[in-house]
């Protein structure tokens, strides 16, 4: 009976433009056709060894902007992936973090700037911005189809969000454009500059922040001195707008790591403490 369910569940997915998931190893893809933007794209969703579709158990579910950087030196940038099933299943194995499914939403490569960036700006130049369309497309599109196929635990302490330099800037607009979805919220290397720093001052006057906060920045994310002075004084301008609104050293955690820049390896080498902070005990 449980597994017509399943198959009834695939049919309906297809009907909605949305294939069945072809798995590899513990990481199912999935084809999203979005209305909203208008393209198509994979959802990669990894699974914990301790998942069971079919039992009664709910699993958090923590969503990653860049979803071919995250598993697969073969699909991610440089060829350098974050490694997030092999930190995720070790932290559950050392039961640092419950058993957690990770969704990697790809970007669809040259939209990814118009999609990642919610503002008009001239740096970097962007054509028709569409980031504010990505809270929508999260909450319409992509998290109904995970929750279609997978034992999802529902609201937003089970419920979490991530990305990287534009990833991140997109990460903090989303949770300002629809609060009380997330409960764990990773922005790593932000692009905070983007739009003379819009949305800093759009944060400032922000107060429905999540449970748990990592915002994790290299002092060398740019390679210029100066440049990297200034990436790294407004995220902690950020860190203080979040302290401001209540935000103690349980909630929130900052990584400035000497010497980093801005690479899918100082994103992966950070992310087993970024996982373990938003997703473990305290």
């Amino acid at each position: 009976m449980r597994a017509q369910k399943a198959d009834n569940k695939r049919k309906r997915g297809a009907g909605r433009s949305i294939v069945a998931p072809v798995a590899r190893g513990r990481v199912w893809l999935h084809e999203l056709k979005s209305r909203i933007f208008r393209n198509t794209r994979m959802l990669r969703v990894w699974l914990p060894e301790e998942y069971d579709g079919w039992g009664e158990t709910r699993y958090p579910v923590f969503y990653l902007n860049d979803g071919q950087n995250l598993f697969e030196t073969e699909t991610a940038f440089a060829g350098v992936s974050w490694e997030a099933g092999e930190t995720a299943q070790r932290l559950i194995s050392r039961k640092k973090i419950p058993p957690v499914i990770i969704v990697g939403i790809d970007n669809t490569g040259p939209s990814r700037l118009r999609e990642y960036i919610p503002y008009r700006t001239s740096d970097p130049r962007v054509i028709g911005p569409q980031g504010k369309q990505y809270p929508e497309f999260l909450h319409r599109e992509v998290m109904p189809l995970v929750e279609s196929y997978y034992s999802v635990a529902k609201g937003p302490e089970n419920t979490g969000l991530g990305g990287s330099s534009l990833g991140g800037l997109i990460t903090l607009y989303t949770q300002l454009a629809m609060p009380g979805v997330f409960g764990h919220l990773l922005v790593e290397s932000p692009s905070l500059y983007v739009a003379n720093c819009r949305i800093l001052d759009e944060s400032r006057r922000f107060r429905d922040w999540p449970f748990r906060v990592y915002l994790g920045m290299g002092t060398r994310e740019v390679g210029d001195p100066l440049k990297d002075a200034a990436t790294v004084e407004h995220v902690r301008e950020l860190e203080s707008i979040l302290r401001a609104a209540g935000l103690t050293k349980k909630r929130l955690k900052v990584n400035i790591e000497d010497g980093a820049s801005h690479t899918e390896g100082a994103w992966a080498r950070r992310f087993p403490q970024a996982l373990e902070f938003l997703f473990g005990s305290l």
